[in-house]
C-alpha cells in the first residue's frame, strides 16, 4: 500500500485502537512489581503511542501532501531527473508528453466535457539546457477548447509547492484548477493554463531553484527549459507579459526570485509564505559550493541593495499572527517600495500559519491579482 492510500490510513487507525484496547484488558494483569511485568507495560505504552503517532503523521502526510511515497518519506529516490534519449522513431519525441488526462473535479456531473469545466493533463517535461526532467499537472481552462477559442492564445502562471510537497497537492488539497476555473466563470479573473510542479527536481535534495556549481541547473531548467517546452506543446502568450509564477513556502521563494533574476520570462510572482534567502541545510547541501557571488544573488533582499530593479510586479502574503516570516515580509515589501521600478503588493492577515488552511484563503485573491498582472499575447 502506497503511503498516501486510504487503506493504509485506516489500517493504522484501526492497529492503534486495537494496541489501546489490549492495553486495557492486560493492564490489570501487568499490576504486579516483577521487572518482566514492568517491561510488558513499558512495551504497551510504547507500542500504542507509536501507532498513534504514525496514524497522526499519515493524516498529515494526506492533508499537506508532504510526501508522495515511501521513497520519497526515507530518501531513497535515485531518479536524479536527468533526461534520457528517446528513440526517434518511438512518436513520442519532444520536451513535453502527455501521460494521462483527468476533469477538474468540484462541479457538476456533467462537468466531464473539457469544453465546460476545463481539463487537467499530466504530463513529463525535460529540459533540453539543463537536462532536467520533471513531471507535472498541467490545467487547461474550458475556453481552450471551445472552438471561438481556438486561434487565441493564453496566459500562463508556473505554480510551486513547497519542500517536500507533492504537485498532486496542487491539485487536490490546494484546489488550483478548482479556483482558476471558478473564478475565471464568475468573471474575477481570466482564463489562465496553471503549469503545476515541485521546485525540488533532484529529489530528495531541496535545490531551492538554484544552479547548483557542477550540480542540477534549477533555475535553467524554470526560467528557459519549461517556458520552451510549454510554448512547443500549448496555445500559450509568447510575450513576457503572458507569463506568472506562484508558490508557497520554499515554491514562493522560488517564485519571487524567478520573476526578479528573469523579469523578461515573468512579468509577475506570488509569494505565499515565501522567504527571502535560500537556507543551507541538511536538504539542501551545499549549494553554492563556496561561490559568493552566486550565494548573494540568491538573496532577494541583496538583490534588491546591489542590482539594478526588475521591471516585474510581486505579491507577499503573510499574517500577523502565526507566520515566522511576517517581519521580513514587512522589510521586503519597504525595501521594494524603494525602488524605481518593481511593484509590490501584499496579503496581510490577521492570523494564519505556515499551511493548506492559510494558503486555500490567500490563492483566490492571488489568482486574481496575477491574472490581472498578465496578458494573453
Amino acid at each position: 500500500m502506497g503511503l498516501t492510500s486510504n487503506k493504509l490510513l485506516l489500517l493504522a487507525v484501526v492497529f492503534a485502537v486495537a494496541l489501546f484496547g489490549a492495553t486495557l484488558w492486560l493492564w490489570p494483569r501487568l499490576a504486579r512489581s516483577h521487572w518482566r511485568v514492568l517491561l510488558g507495560r513499558a512495551g504497551l505504552l510504547l507500542a500504542t503511542q507509536f501507532a498513534l503517532i504514525c496514524c497522526l503523521g499519515l493524516a498529515a502526510n494526506q492533508a499537506f501532501g508532504f510526501y508522495a511515497g515511501w521513497a520519497d518519506l526515507f530518501g531513497t529516490e535515485t531518479n536524479q531527473g536527468i533526461v534520457v534519449d528517446q528513440s526517434a522513431n518511438s512518436g513520442t519525441g519532444g520536451p513535453l508528453q502527455v501521460v494521462s488526462t483527468s476533469k477538474v473535479k468540484g462541479g457538476s456531473g456533467a462537468d466531464a466535457d473539457p469544453q465546460t469545466a476545463g481539463q487537467i493533463q499530466k504530463v513529463d517535461i525535460v529540459g533540453q539546457t539543463s537536462h532536467l526532467a520533471a513531471p507535472a499537472y498541467v490545467y487547461l481552462p474550458p475556453e481552450y477548447f471551445q472552438p471561438q477559442y481556438r486561434t487565441r492564445t493564453f496566459p500562463a502562471a508556473v505554480v510551486l509547492t513547497g519542500y517536500p510537497g507533492t504537485a498532486e497537492a496542487l491539485v487536490s488539497k490546494l484546489h488550483y484548477p478548482r479556483t482558476a476555473r471558478d473564478l475565471a466563470k464568475n468573471g474575477r479573473m481570466q482564463p489562465m493554463i496553471l503549469v503545476m510542479l515541485r521546485p525540488t527536481l533532484a529529489p530528495p535534495r531541496d535545490t531551492e531553484c538554484v544552479d547548483v556549481p557542477r550540480g542540477p541547473q534549477t533555475e535553467t531548467f524554470f526560467a528557459k527549459d519549461l517556458p520552451d517546452a510549454l510554448l512547443a506543446h500549448y496555445r500559450v502568450g509568447k510575450r513576457p507579459g503572458s507569463w506568472g509564477v506562484i508558490g508557497d513556502s520554499t515554491g514562493g521563494y522560488c517564485a519571487l526570485k524567478l520573476a526578479m533574476r528573469h523579469p523578461g520570462t515573468y512579468a509577475a510572482a506570488v509569494g505565499l509564505s515565501a522567504y527571502y534567502s535560500a537556507p543551507i541545510d541538511p536538504t539542501t547541501g551545499d549549494l553554492f559550493q563556496g561561490d559568493r557571488n552566486l550565494r548573494d544573488h540568491a538573496d532577494l533582499r541583496w538583490l534588491l541593495k546591489h542590482e539594478p530593479a526588475p521591471d516585474t510586479s510581486l505579491l507577499v502574503t503573510s499574517s500577523r499572527v502565526g507566520e515566522h516570516n511576517y517581519k521580513d515580509t514587512l522589510n521586503f515589501i519597504r525595501e521594494v517600495r524603494a525602488t524605481d521600478r518593481t511593484r509590490i503588493s501584499s496579503i496581510i492577515l490577521d492570523s494564519g500559519g505556515h499551511n493548506f488552511n492559510t494558503w486555500r484563503r490567500e490563492i483566490p485573491p492571488a489568482l486574481q491579482w496575477l491574472s490581472g498582472q498578465l496578458t494573453d499575447r
